[in-house]
C-alpha cells in the first residue's frame, strides 16, 4: 500500500515553490481582469448599438423616413392662373399664358464635374455635356453659364432664363440633362397693347400685378399656388409624380366697364389729336350716364406692356384719373347752376358785360371782347368770364362751393383705381374775392378728367350723382340728388348753344344729333408760379344726345403746340370723332331737329355759315 503522505502547510512549503504560486495566481487574476474589462467593453458596445437600433427604428423612424424620402422626393410649386380681365363683353384685355423657366443645380452640376474629372462618369453622361448643352439651346455664351454656376456652386436652385419660348423648352426637356430643371410659369399677355396699357397696368416676370388694376386687384386676381410631390433620380431628373397635395386655385376674373370697341375709337382719335397739335398728352372719359359704367378710358402717351423693355415711366401713368389741372370754362355750367339754385336767377336773367373786363379785388378779369347784355345761355355760348364772375359775386363763395363739392370735386370718385388724386377744392372761407371769381371760370381749382365726366353726367342725368366705376354693373345703381332736376335740365339746354356756329365748339357738331358741351381753354401754370402766356390746358365736355342724354364725354388735350391752341379746335373736333363713332356703334337714335343747320364734316372743317372769328375765352 502506497503511504499517505502528510499535508503540508504553508511553513512547509518550499520558499521558491510559493513564490511561483503567488505569481501564477497573480497572472490569472490580472488576466481575469483584462477579459471581464474587454468583454464588458464589447457587451456595452452591442448594447448601445442595440439601443441605436431601436431608437431609429421606433422613436426616430418617422424622421429618418422623411429625410430618406427628402433625399428622393421633392416638393414642386403649382402655380396659380391668374385670372383674366375682360371687357363689358367678355372680350380678353389681359390674359396669362403657359409657359416655361429654365433652372440649374449648381451644387449637383459641380458634384457631376468633379465626377467627370476622376472618370467615374459613364462615357454616354460624359458626351453629353449638360452646361455646353444647355448654353447651345438657349443661345447663350457657355462660359457666362459655366460662371454664374461657378458663383453658386453652393445653391441647389438658380433660375438661368425665364419664360422661354415654348419649342426651346421641349427640347430642354428631351434632352433630359443632369441638374437642369424647367418650371411651369405664366407670362401675362395684353391684346390690346398700348389702347389699354395705361387703365389695366403690368404684372412683373413673376406675374404680380406692378401698376393699373393689375396692381390695385393683384390679390383678387392672383389665386393662390398648389403643390405636387415628385420623385427624383440619382441625377435630378423628375422619374415619378407622387400626386397633388394642394390643388392650385386660379384667380378670379375682372369684368370691366370698358368696351373694347370704343375704348380702340377713344385711343385711336385722341393719339391722332396729340400728335396733330404735338401736344404733351391728352385723356378722355367716356361714361354711361344712366349707370355711371366708364365705357372708355385713354391715356396718351402710352406704351406696350407686352414688351417691358421698351417702358417709359412717364407713359405709365393713366392721366384720366392721376394728372389734375384746371378745368378752365369747362366749370362754368356749375356755376350757372349754383345761381339757378340760389333762387336769384332763372334762365331769362341777364348779366350786363360790357365794356368786356371787370376788375374784382385787384384783378382784372376779361373777356376776349365786349359781348354787352347776356342772359344765362349767352354767358355759356360765348363764355364769358366777365358774366361768371359777376354771377359769383352776387350768389358768394358757399354757394358756389357747396355746389362744386356736391358734384364731387376737390374728393376721390371711389372709383378704386390706385394713384388716383382727389383734386384740389379748398375750404370757401379760404377763398378771396377774386378768387371766388375765379373759381367761376374754372380757375383756382384742381379737377381730373374722370371727375369732370362723373360730374357732367350729374348734370346729364337730371341732377342724379352715380359714382363711377370701371366694372360692369348688375346691382342695382345708388343716385344721389345733388341738384334740382329742372336746374340740371336747364343748363344741359343751354349748352347745346356751345356747339352752334356761334358757339365756341362748333366743330363738335354731329350730323343728325343734338349735342351739349363746354369748351374750357386754360393757362397752364410755370415753374415761376406765374401763367404762361404759351402753354394751355384743352377741355371739351359733351353731352349726347342732348334730347335724352346717354352718354357723357370728357377730352383733355394738354400744352398743343402746333396750330391753334383754343379747346374748340383741339379737343372740340377729338369729340366729335370720338362721340360719333360712339353713337354709330350702340346704335342710338338720332334726334336733331329737322331744320338743324348742317353740321360740320368729320375733319372739323367749318362751315361757310359758321362765324370763324376767335369768340369768348374758352
Amino acid at each position: 500500500m502506497n503511504a499517505v503522505k502528510p499535508a503540508l502547510n504553508r511553513k512547509q512549503v518550499p520558499q521558491t515553490g510559493a513564490r511561483t504560486v503567488w505569481v501564477l495566481g497573480a497572472e490569472l487574476i490580472r488576466a481575469h481582469w483584462r477579459v471581464s474589462i474587454v468583454l464588458g467593453v464589447f457587451v456595452l458596445a452591442a448594447l448601445t448599438l442595440i439601443g441605436r437600433a431601436v431608437q431609429l427604428q421606433i422613436s426616430e423612424q418617422r424622421f429618418y423616413v422623411q429625410q430618406g424620402g427628402d433625399r428622393q422626393q421633392r416638393a414642386q410649386i403649382i402655380p396659380a392662373h391668374r385670372g383674366m380681365i375682360v371687357d363689358r363683353n367678355g372680350e380678353p384685355l389681359a390674359i396669362s399664358v403657359p409657359m416655361d423657366s429654365v433652372w440649374v443645380n449648381p451644387l449637383e452640376l459641380t458634384k457631376f464635374y468633379n465626377e467627370l474629372a476622376t472618370g467615374s462618369v459613364s462615357k454616354k453622361v460624359k458626351d453629353r455635356d449638360p452646361l455646353a448643352t444647355l448654353a447651345k439651346l438657349l443661345e447663350m455664351p457657355p462660359s457666362q453659364l459655366q460662371a454664374l454656376v461657378a458663383s453658386n456652386r453652393s445653391k441647389q436652385f438658380l433660375y438661368v432664363k425665364r419664360l422661354i419660348r415654348p419649342s426651346v423648352a421641349e427640347q430642354i426637356q428631351a434632352a433630359r440633362l443632369p441638374g437642369v430643371g424647367l418650371q411651369r410659369e405664366y407670362q401675362r399677355f395684353y391684346p390690346t397693347g398700348d389702347v389699354t396699357a395705361p387703365l389695366l397696368g403690368f404684372t412683373n416676370i413673376d406675374d404680380q400685378g406692378q401698376a393699373g388694376l393689375e396692381a390695385g386687384y393683384n390679390n383678387y386676381l392672383a389665386g393662390i399656388p398648389g403643390k405636387r410631390l415628385i420623385l427624383k433620380d440619382a441625377h435630378g431628373q423628375e422619374v415619378d409624380d407622387l400626386g397633388v397635395q394642394k390643388a392650385a386655385q386660379p384667380g378670379h376674373d375682372l369684368v370691366l366697364s370698358i368696351d373694347k370697341r370704343l375704348q380702340f375709337l377713344a385711343y385711336s382719335a385722341l393719339a391722332q389729336g396729340v400728335a396733330e397739335h404735338e401736344a404733351e398728352s391728352g385723356s378722355a372719359v367716356l361714361m354711361n350716364v344712366a349707370t355711371g359704367e366708364v365705357l372708355a378710358m385713354a391715356s396718351v402717351p402710352s406704351f406696350n406692356p407686352n414688351n417691358r423693355a421698351s417702358m417709359v415711366p412717364e407713359a405709365t401713368r393713366n392721366r384720366a384719373m392721376i394728372d389734375q389741372f384746371e378745368p378752365g370754362s369747362s366749370m362754368k355750367p356749375f356755376t350757372i347752376t349754383a345761381a339757378l339754385e340760389s333762387g336769384r336767377w332763372t334762365p331769362a336773367s341777364t348779366v350786363n358785360t360790357t365794356p368786356g373786363w371787370v376788375r374784382i379785388g385787384g384783378f382784372t378779369i376779361r373777356d376776349h371782347r365786349n359781348y354787352g347784355v347776356l342772359d344765362l345761355r349767352g354767358i355759356l355760348e360765348k363764355s364769358s368770364n366777365v358774366g361768371a364772375s359777376h354771377i359769383a359775386e352776387d350768389i358768394g363763395a358757399e354757394a358756389l362751393w357747396k355746389n362744386m363739392r356736391a358734384f364731387g370735386f376737390g374728393q376721390m370718385t371711389g372709383i378704386g383705381f390706385p394713384g388716383e388724386v382727389a383734386g384740389r377744392l379748398e375750404d370757401w372761407r379760404k377763398w378771396s374775392v377774386s378768387g371766388t371769381a375765379a373759381h367761376s371760370y374754372g380757375y383756382g381749382l384742381a379737377v381730373t378728367t374722370l371727375q369732370l365726366a362723373a360730374a357732367y353726367a350729374a348734370l346729364a342725368n337730371h341732377g342724379r350723382y352715380i359714382a363711377p366705376t370701371l366694372f360692369k354693373r348688375t346691382g342695382p345703381i345708388t343716385e344721389t340728388q345733388i341738384a334740382p332736376a329742372q336746374d340740371a335740365d336747364a343748363v344741359v339746354n343751354m349748352l347745346q348753344a356751345v356747339v352752334s356756329p356761334e358757339g365756341t365748339a362748333p366743330k363738335a357738331r354731329i350730323t343728325g344729333f343734338q349735342i351739349a358741351g363746354k369748351t374750357g381753354t386754360s393757362r397752364l401754370l410755370g415753374s415761376d408760379g406765374e401763367y404762361s402766356t404759351k402753354n394751355y390746358n384743352t377741355v371739351f365736355a359733351g353731352i349726347a344726345p342732348a334730347s335724352d342724354p346717354k352718354l357723357v364725354l370728357i377730352v383733355v388735350v394738354t400744352d398743343p403746340q402746333k396750330g391753334s391752341f383754343y379747346a374748340g379746335d383741339v379737343a372740340a373736333p377729338i369729340f366729335h370723332q370720338i362721340m360719333a363713332g360712339t353713337l354709330r356703334l350702340l346704335n342710338i337714335r338720332p334726334d336733331a331737329l329737322p331744320n338743324e343747320p348742317k353740321p360740320l364734316t368729320a375733319s372739323g372743317a367749318p362751315l361757310p355759315t359758321a362765324n370763324t372769328a376767335r369768340r369768348g375765352g374758352a
